[in-house]
């Protein structure tokens, strides 16, 4: 059989991609389908649109396009086109504008910013730039091309307004849909003031996270906002390579405490003020503010700098030096360069980069340093000059390049930073919607714009991982990314995911459920003694197993049978067949209510001389009883069927009616049949009512014989007609009537009888059933025949159906019998009402009504019946024009129970151990087989259940277990039986109760170090009855006792909380987490962890000079050797040693380093000695010694000399033997 494909194919040769568009723009998505006139729907988020104003819907051949009008933010969804059964899922991202500087060194000064402000240099490098937050600006220039770098931001924190004493929140948000771990926000006011470190009264921060939308909230509160606090703040966020960056501003009103012209930056020692963002308060307030404190330090000494501060309230000492130093430096010109370097650049990665500078001397040499390293020629780094310019260029810029360059002219210098910008990585071909069977494999590919990208893979919003079962295999080929989901299973439906940095593609997976096919059934075999016989079967699953039966009794293996079961192929083969075999197999796959069936003829071998002869055959375009081989006869009619025949010798034709007329032959005048060559012909003179029914042609010969049935209905419907004498007889007495009818829509009138009928009844007879008929009469007396009266109303002659067919006992028990049946063939023109069913004993004729009326079904129960006796029973079809022939069984019935074993079928997904949370309701539908109705006992833990918590329901087919609030003491296992007498059959189910864990225990700071803690706890004494998955830790400030989670699902029971705030006390709490969730209560620290305050001094570290020597050692000695006088020979070994050992070789004992004899070698520690031409002399003990400074070492061998011929004795053999 052909494997069933696993991936649907797609309707449409060219789908829709994800587009970005900008607001107002307009947007195109267009699709084309294999097919031309295939019906298109468009949906948007899962719903159907219409054309409209803001949607139009076209379609030309297999050409469909979607148009939306006006673009706005709120179309930025997911959208889908429909053909058939192929559905293709795409997006459209709007674009958000961002204005990017051609010169970010340059930043203009905000309108309103005071005149006192200085404008942002415009010459000297970016890491020169300093002010302070009195400014009122940010350093926008420092950061503005690190905010373009990507957009992080969905919503940016704005400038507010606020009186003194209120509350004012800022709020900005960030999407993580797209990003693969939580961001890091961080909150400055000025330039480099974090305000992580000032929380408290005044200054709170939260973060919350949205598992729906996926957005990270981060929040600045400011309580009880005094003067002191407007200003410029900015919010930075980033996620590993991304980084973005706002800037916002704070006016406070109300403001009447002069306050000089820089912000001071407050204490973190404050006592209870702590959370102020200025403390300037506490310093000497200037009582002169129209005095310029920056004059007075210009023209003072670097020594009086402090007292001067002190005095003006200047508290940031290191930004006044800072800005000092710049004032200076802005009235001292460059004399090298005209123009320098921007502050900084930016470039995208595999892009160019031209850096240019203006020299004042044509002739100077410049130079160029990466991080202050001197750059150098090569074929991506690239030196012009043209004039007074010098340009460097960077060809094919990589993440390498991002770095501070130097441009220097002797002494003097310029710097820039350059910011290399990596593209994201974008998904170029999307996921598809995926069809598979249930048990198959899923794979899901997608293609990405880099090779070797990092991409995340969700189901459902959840992130996949390898797991020990290797259930998903994530596989990664250049730009091809796939996910492979093996065996799959119901609960793997649902919505896939895969996410880059710089997009995201969703798909869904859908699974069916296997039906059990067929693809072989076993035959029926006829098989002669001692041959073998084999019934094979295949169906569609190869784990299916199945039972054979023989006349309804298993089938053993023995020495004769064997049964095989290999893949989707079962196998019964029988041996040495002999005439006990015969009779009928089936086979009964496990958990499906249907069987194969075939018979086993045993056939004994007679062989005779058979001439070769042809088979013959009937030839007719139709047979059957369908409507095309039915033969319409009015009755009376003659009625001729010849069939034509073939058949080598001329066959025998028997023509047959039915199974209870039998065979046809002339004895009825009415009958005729003959046969010709090459035709046999059946007639019957005046076609009566009782001729129709089914014929059936049967032609044998000695080569075999053919079949053939032919359908005939007679038509001989009657009607009784009644009228009134006429009411003037003409003067002579009436001596009776002539009847004529004829059809509705005919003018010809045909007479009914020709001799005057005295009677004002009359049967018409030989009318067609279901043709509307009129009826006339005249009245006859000795003058004549009067007028012909008023035709009759149209009427329709109707007869009883035929009987109903199929009546078979469909189950018995000791005192009911089930019964059911087909409708009739024939039903005819009128309504079929209903079916009466009756019954008698066995010899009797008094029919007895089952139930009184009629039914409308064609099965039915009949119940209080006798027991072991026998019984016939009958069925009649009712119309209008009454009963039709009874349907009656072939033979009658004894009325007693049929034995069937008893079995029980187990649900396969009870097979497994069914998990339920506590409160949940269980319910175990357990169906099973056997009669009369079996015994069901259930037993947990082989014990009685107990009936106050457990319901237990049975049927004739079927148990129920039910609970309807679990608790955990449901658990176990669960062990149901059925019995009929001493035959029983046995299950289990094991049922699961998990319910929440309980708290972890012992938990307890077990250092403090820096700015960490480790914490150290103990696994929950009870983990609600299945394995703890994971932890989740949070950590809270003393002050607030507002709670952060610090890990979520950490699997360890010891863990490093970093990043603590100095000065801050800490506590922290554990929760326990399983399949249910989060246990109710956690688990807290008793002992609370102070972050100390100590100064930051740096310690070397200090280590020991490690002593590398070693002594000599020999890694592989010397082996004695048997070698022939005249061929040189070389004896080797291996050392090692540190530092490298002296070699002396020696033959007995005697230094032999000098000897022109020999030759020493040494190579990575391997020593050979060579032996030029040894003769028998050269034998002896030789010695290898290796010294160094940490010892010695020495190995020594053997070395025998043989003459070149040596004569062979018993004693050299005897030696040679024992050597090998």
């Amino acid at each position: 059989m052909p494997e069933a494909t696993k991936k649907t194919v797609s309707a449409f040769t060219k789908k829709p991609n994800t587009q970005t568009a900008e607001i107002e723009a307009t947007v195109i998505f267009e699709a084309e389908t294999e097919k031309p006139d295939v019906k298109v729907r468009w949906q948007r988020d899962s719903k159907d649109i219409s054309s409209s104003y803001k949607y139009t819907i076209s379609a030309e051949g297999n050409m469909h396009s979607l148009t939306i009008n006006n673009v706005v933010q709120e179309d930025a969804v997911g959208y889908a086109v429909i053909a058939g059964v192929s559905k293709v899922k795409f997006e459209l991202k709007i674009k958000e504008s961002e204005a990017v500087s051609p010169d970010p060194a340059v930043v203009e000064p905000k309108p309103e910013e005071p005149k006192e402000t200085p404008s942002a240099p415009t010459e000297s490098s970016a890491a020169d730039t300093s002010g302070t937050a009195s400014d009122g600006v940010a350093p926008e220039g420092e950061y503005k091309n690190i905010q373009d770098l990507t957009g992080l931001f969905t919503e940016r924190p704005q400038s507010g307004e606020v009186n003194v004493g209120e509350n004012i929140t800022f709020v900005a948000r960030v999407c993580g849909e797209s990003l693969l771990k939580k961001p890091t926000v961080k909150w400055f006011k000025g330039k480099w003031m974090d305000l992580a470190s000032k929380s408290g009264k005044h200054l709170q921060l939260k973060e919350h996270y949205d598992r729906n939308t996926k957005v990270y909230t981060f929040e600045m509160h400011i309580i009880a906002a005094k003067a002191n606090f407007a200003g410029a703040y900015r919010c930075e966020v980033s996620s590993r390579d991304k980084f973005d960056s706002c800037n916002f501003d704070l006016a406070v009103h109300e403001c009447f405490v002069a306050c000089d012209s820089f912000l001071s930056y407050s204490s973190t020692d404050a006592g209870e003020d702590s959370g102020e963002l200025d403390f300037s308060a506490l310093l000497k307030k200037s009582t002169e503010p129209e005095v310029d404190a920056w004059e007075i330090l210009q023209k003072s000494s670097p020594s009086e700098y402090e007292k001067i501060a002190f005095q003006y309230g200047i508290t940031d000492l290191r930004g006044m030096l800072k800005r000092l130093k710049k004032m200076k430096k802005e009235k001292k010109k460059s004399a090298a360069f005209l123009r320098k370097l921007d502050p900084a650049y930016q470039v995208e990665k595999a892009h160019k980069i031209k850096l240019q500078i203006e020299v004042a001397n044509p002739d100077a040499e410049v130079k160029w340093l990466k991080n202050g390293q001197e750059i150098h020629l090569t074929g991506r780094y690239i030196f012009e000059s043209v004039g007074n310019k010098r340009f460097l260029t960077i060809n094919n810029c990589a993440l390498a390049d991002d770095a501070a360059y130097t441009c220097m002219i002797g002494e003097e210098k310029t710097v820039t930073e350059l910011f290399v910008k990596e593209p994201p990585v974008l998904i170029v071909r999307n996921l598809e919607d995926q069809m598979v069977m249930k048990g198959e494999r899923a794979e899901f590919e997608c293609d990405v714009s880099e090779e070797g990208a990092q991409v995340k893979w969700e189901k459902d919003g959840v992130e996949l991982t390898r797991d020990e079962s290797f259930k998903y295999r994530f596989k990664k080929d250049g730009c091809k990314h796939v996910l492979i989901i093996n065996d799959v299973t119901k609960e793997d439906c649902g919505h896939y995911r895969v996410k880059t940095n710089g997009g995201q593609s969703l798909a869904e997976l859908m699974v069916q459920e296997k039906q059990l096919e067929v693809y072989q059934s076993i035959a029926d075999l006829t098989v002669k003694a001692k041959d073998q016989a084999v019934f094979k079967c295949e169906v569609s699953d190869e784990n299916v197993k199945g039972i054979w039966y023989k006349n309804g009794v298993e089938v053993k293996p023995d020495a004769r049978t064997h049964i095989t079961h290999i893949g989707r192929i079962h196998k019964l083969t029988i041996d040495d067949v002999k005439p006990e075999d015969e009779g009928d197999y089936t086979f009964v796959p496990e958990g499906y209510a249907f069987n194969l069936s075939a018979k086993l003829n045993f056939l004994e071998v007679k062989i005779d001389f058979v001439p070769r002869q042809d088979p013959p055959k009937i030839h007719l375009d139709c047979m059957g009883r369908t409507a095309e081989s039915t033969i319409l006869v009015v009755a009376g009619n003659k009625l001729r069927l010849d069939v034509p025949i073939t058949g080598d010798p001329a066959p025998t034709v028997v023509w047959t009616k039915g199974e209870k007329v039998g065979v046809l032959t002339d004895s009825d005048g009415r009958v005729h049949v003959e046969s010709t060559k090459g035709h046999c012909i059946f007639t019957i003179e005046g076609a009566e009512r009782q001729d129709e029914g089914v014929y059936s042609v049967i032609v044998r010969n000695p080569a075999g014989e053919d079949t053939a049935d032919i359908n005939v209905k007679v038509g001989e419907d009657s009607c009784i007609v009644q009228w009134d004498p006429p009411l003037f007889d003409g003067g002579q007495p009436v001596i009776g009537y002539v009847l004529e009818r004829k059809k509705k829509k005919s003018y010809r009138w045909m007479r009914l009888n020709f001799d005057p009928y005295k009677e004002t009844t009359y049967e018409a007879k030989r009318m067609i059933e279901g043709v509307a008929y009129e009826m006339r009469i005249y009245a006859v007396n000795a003058i004549g025949m009067s007028r012909p009266s008023a035709a009759s109303q149209p009427f329709v002659p109707v007869a009883p159906t035929s009987e109903p067919t199929g009546l078979c006992v469909d189950d018995i028990s000791d005192t009911t019998i089930s019964l059911k049946w087909r409708a009739p063939e024939r039903i005819g023109s009128a309504e079929l009402e209903g079916y009466g069913v009756e019954y008698c004993k066995e010899g009797s004729d008094e029919w007895i009504p089952a139930f009184k009326g009629l039914t409308d079904r064609t099965s039915v129960i009949i119940r209080d019946l006798p027991t072991g006796e026998k019984m016939q029973f009958r069925v009649r079809a009712y119309n209008m024009a009454g009963p039709s022939p009874p349907a009656t069984l072939q033979q009658a019935v004894t009325i007693r129970e049929i034995m069937q074993r008893p079995k029980i079928w187990v649900p396969r997904n009870l097979h497994q151990t069914l998990i339920k949370k506590v409160g949940e309701t269980i319910n175990l539908v357990i169906p099973f087989q056997g009669k009369p109705r079996p015994q069901v006992t259930w037993t947990k833990n082989d014990e009685p259940l107990d009936p106050k918590q457990v319901s237990i329901r049975n049927s004739n087919t079927d148990t129920i277990l039910f609970i309807r609030r679990s608790e955990r003491k449901d658990s176990g296992n669960y062990d149901v039986q059925v019995q009929i007498e001493n035959v029983e059959d046995r299950a289990s189910v094991n049922i699961q109760i998990v319910d929440l864990p309980g708290p972890p225990q012992n938990l307890k700071a077990i250092d403090v170090w820096g700015f960490n803690v480790a914490l150290e706890w103990k696994p929950p004494k009870d983990n609600g009855n299945c394995d703890i998955t994971g932890y989740t830790i949070q950590k809270a400030d003393k002050k607030t006792m507002e709670w952060y989670t610090v890990f979520e699902q950490y699997r360890r029971t010891n863990c490093v909380v970093s990043d603590l705030i100095m000065g801050n006390e800490y506590v922290f709490r554990v929760y326990a987490m399983n399949m249910v969730g989060l246990s109710p209560e956690p688990c807290l620290s008793k002992d609370s962890a102070y972050i100390q305050k100590t100064g930051i001094v740096y310690k070397p570290p200090s280590y020991k000079e490690r002593d590398f020597s070693e002594v000599p050692k020999f890694t592989h000695p010397l082996m004695s050797r048997s070698v022939i006088a005249g061929y040189n020979a070389t004896l080797s070994c291996s050392v090692r040693g540190i530092p490298k050992p002296k070699i002396t070789w020696y033959k007995n004992k005697m230094d032999i380093t000098n000897e022109a004899k020999y030759r020493m070698f040494s190579n990575q520690g391997v020593l050979t000695l060579e032996i030029r031409k040894p003769c028998p002399f050269d034998g002896g003990v030789y010695m290898c010694k290796a010294i160094n400074s940490s010892g010695e070492d020495v190995v020594e061998c053997k070395l025998e000399v043989r003459r070149k011929y040596m004569p062979l004795t018993q004693e050299l053999l005897r030696d040679l033997l024992s050597n090998s």
